[in-house]
């Protein structure tokens, strides 16, 4: 039995064998050293042997027509150390098979034991969490033990976990998939389930292993996730036999446990879903003859096919009522580049008609890239959709239309000059840029900005500028003379987030008048640095807090210090951390003074699949939620920006929230598209009516500046979140 199964003894001595610590799991010296002292020939199989997963494998590396056939089906393998799982592939007739891991050590001994035999196979160093290789290369990426490995399961997460799981979405082409043979810890599930929640079909298989039962070994599974063009949920289908994994303990009653409670969410989340169509279901006619304009017609789409078109692409399709007409196009299409007005227009359709009203056309297809168009030329994504365009053009156009590229929706917005300041890349964050614009509507007013590519939001925050610049001295802003050069004016905010979490602190200001009066000062932590400007601007114009920001990208940081006049001091920190850990750190430390009384969340959503433009998925998660009450004072105050382009998945993160916090408000700022909550920790409501009397007299010192009439305007517009 020992000679059919060699793994099985290694699988249960393998703690013995691997680097001891979980910090060892993640350097690259650790698994040199680990694999010069197995040698290539000497090797180990984590979780399952071949025979176990063989034919189930197999079988999810067929792909329906049209197919492609084994010797050219893309497969990579991540983190393959000196496993033996690609040599079985390979001798089942796959050949397009690439290897990677960052050990330079077990590269070149898997490359020496198989260049003779498996000649076709490549092996590649490389770090699975920047893996260099373009979006869409794969058809399949097999992962047995990568993403395990990379979880810490004391202290959650790893920020590389994410970055891994970013680059399996990216590198897989539509229709492809993602199988991963883990031990499915409730962490990794956690994980998992949220990052493949929207426009993914996941299935999850049992390994079975005879040997499993009264061993200390534990059960392995399956989960094979398909990468679709849509952007919808479906539940996560099992594939278990329940009697076999009754036997199994603790960890399966887990899994099942997490199984339950994400299908229960996924379940909510599609009942809310907006309809999407496919081209096909349009030429079949459900949404009626789409050769013809119809008056009035509203079509929500995505433009794609697997083995036609490179990418896939939201898109929404609009014929102008008959009364709005004449009109100087039959068929206009609009191409809008990643940008936050973009997205406004996918959230709103009256903003779609009032695009379609500014072009004058009889038919208008609005097409919106996102974060998988990062870098690509536009050539490229003109010939990608130009099949589907021509499909979508109506019969009394005959073969005339006309593309026009939009970086930003310059008919809504107005801009009329824009300069690029840098350029700067970054290994967490991608490519962030600095520019200067002018609006039309803002006369000569003009506006620093920071924009990421990796983000649905390319604006992340903008600040006007002016020639008043100030000089730091003890923490106290003191006004020079203008050297007639342009600098950012800490005392104005333009962003509609910012202007709302001002009103909604000072409305909900029960701690800064108690902390105050006892001579201290609110502990505010704000997650996502970006500019600066919200932390600048709380500095100077509200003293009665000490403020902490965490920011996970130090280059954000030297951008918002170069650029933006950022400038920490005894009353303004930055630490560059991971978020969710340091929130942990502060709900589980006794220590005097530890807890937050403000916790502002500011960061924008890198993964389209979750739904959520605002924040990353992570931080409305329950358990994230929890942790947040915990890490609060008494009188703490939670505030969040919601958006997304989905009615179902605010309800959903609406529902979580409520979970936790019993005492909610909201307001709506930039036209409705941003939702601000702010979650109390204490029961007791508050009455808004008396609040707001309260913050005029609080404010009557303040009164004749901008900024505190502002704040009494916007205080009455929040309301208790029903």
């Amino acid at each position: 039995m020992a000679e059919e199964n060699p793994a099985k003894e290694s699988r249960i001595r393998i703690a013995e064998e691997l680097p001891v610590t979980a910090v060892d799991f993640i350097k690259q010296e650790s698994w040199d050293s680990f694999f010069t002292s197995k040698g290539a020939d000497d090797f180990c199989e984590w979780y399952a042997d071949w025979p176990q997963f063989r034919t189930s494998l197999i079988s999810h590396l067929s792909f329906p027509a049209p197919a492609q056939t084994p010797e050219k089906l893309s497969i990579l393998v991540p983190a393959c150390g000196a496993s033996r799982l690609s040599e079985h592939l390979y001798d089942e007739g796959f050949r397009n098979i690439t290897n990677v891991d960052f050990s330079k050590v077990v590269i070149q001994a898997m490359m020496k034991r198989n260049i003779k035999v498996r000649p076709e196979m490549r092996w590649r160093v490389m770090d699975i969490t920047n893996i260099q290789f373009p979006s869409g290369t794969f058809d399949v990426i097999v992962d047995k033990g990568g993403l395990d490995i990379l979880m810490d399961s004391e202290l959650g997460p790893r920020s590389g976990l994410r970055s891994y799981i970013s680059e399996v979405k990216r590198l897989l082409k539509a229709g492809g998939r993602y199988i991963c043979l883990t031990l499915a810890e409730p962490l990794v599930l956690g994980l998992l389930f949220l990052k493949f929640r929207f426009g993914w079909k996941i299935n999850l298989y049992t390994i079975y292993d005879e040997a499993s039962p009264g061993t200390n070994t534990q059960q392995t599974f399956m989960l094979v996730a398909e990468k679709s063009f849509l952007t919808v949920v479906s539940r996560i289908a099992p594939f278990m036999d329940v009697s076999f994994l009754e036997s199994q303990g603790n960890q399966v009653h887990e899994l099942l446990e997490a199984l339950e409670r994400e299908n229960i969410v996924r379940t909510a989340y599609s009942e809310g879903t907006y309809k999407w169509y496919s081209l096909e279901e349009l030429k079949q006619g459900v949404k009626g003859n789409i050769g013809e304009i119809e008056s009035g017609r509203h079509i929500n789409l995505f433009l794609g096919e697997t083995g036609v078109s490179r990418f896939f692409y939201t898109c929404v399709l609009l014929d102008a009522p008959a009364e709005t007409g004449p009109f100087s196009d039959q068929f206009r299409v609009i191409i809008f580049l990643r940008s936050h007005s973009a997205q406004k227009i996918l959230a709103a359709e009256l903003r779609q008609w009032l695009v379609l009203q500014c072009v004058k056309a009889a038919r208008l297809l609005i097409i919106v890239q996102d974060s998988n168009h990062i870098c690509i030329k536009w050539a490229d994504i003109e010939k990608d959709v130009s099949h589907f365009i021509s499909q979508l053009t109506p019969d009394e156009a005959g073969d005339e239309y006309e593309i026009v590229v939009s970086s930003e929706d310059d008919t809504v917005d107005g801009i009329k000059q824009r300069t690029i300041l840098v350029e700067v890349p970054s290994v967490l964050t991608g490519l962030m840029y600095v520019e200067d614009v002018r609006y039309n509507k803002s006369q000569d007013l003009t506006f620093r900005r920071l924009c990421f590519h990796t983000t649905e939001t390319l604006l992340h925050s903008e600040a006007q500028l002016s020639t008043e610049a100030f000089r730091q001295k003890k923490g106290k802003p003191k006004k020079i003379a203008s050297s007639g050069e342009l600098k950012v004016d800490h005392k104005i905010l333009t962003n509609g987030f910012h202007k709302g979490v001002i009103a909604g602190l000072q409305l909900f200001s029960a701690h800064s008048k108690t902390t105050t009066k006892a001579g201290g000062l609110v502990k505010t932590v704000i997650i996502g640095l970006g500019t600066g400007i919200l932390p600048m601007f709380m500095k100077n114009c509200i003293p009665s807090l000490k403020i902490e920001v965490v920011e996970l990208d130090p280059v954000v940081l030297n951008v918002a210090s170069e650029y933006f006049g950022f400038i920490e001091d005894e009353r303004l920190k930055v630490h560059i951390s991971d978020a969710i850990e340091f929130v942990r750190e502060r709900a589980n430390s006794e220590a005097a003074g530890s807890k937050i009384d403000v916790l502002i969340i500011d960061v924008g959503s890198s993964d389209s699949s979750s739904g959520l433009i605002s924040p990353e998925a992570d931080f409305v998660e329950e358990s994230f939620l929890l942790t947040v009450k915990d890490s609060l004072s008494d009188k703490g105050l939670f505030i969040i920006k919601l958006v997304s382009r989905f009615s179902s998945v605010i309800s959903v993160v609406h529902s979580k929230l409520r979970t936790v916090f019993s005492n909610l408000y909201h307001v709506y700022v930039d036209d409705g598209f941003v939702e601000i909550i702010f979650a109390l920790k204490k029961e007791a409501p508050v009455k808004v009516d008396e609040a707001c009397d309260a913050l005029a007299r609080s404010l009557e010192h303040n009164y004749g500046q901008d900024w505190a009439k502002r704040v009494l305007r916007d205080s009455k517009c929040i309301e208790p979140l029903e």
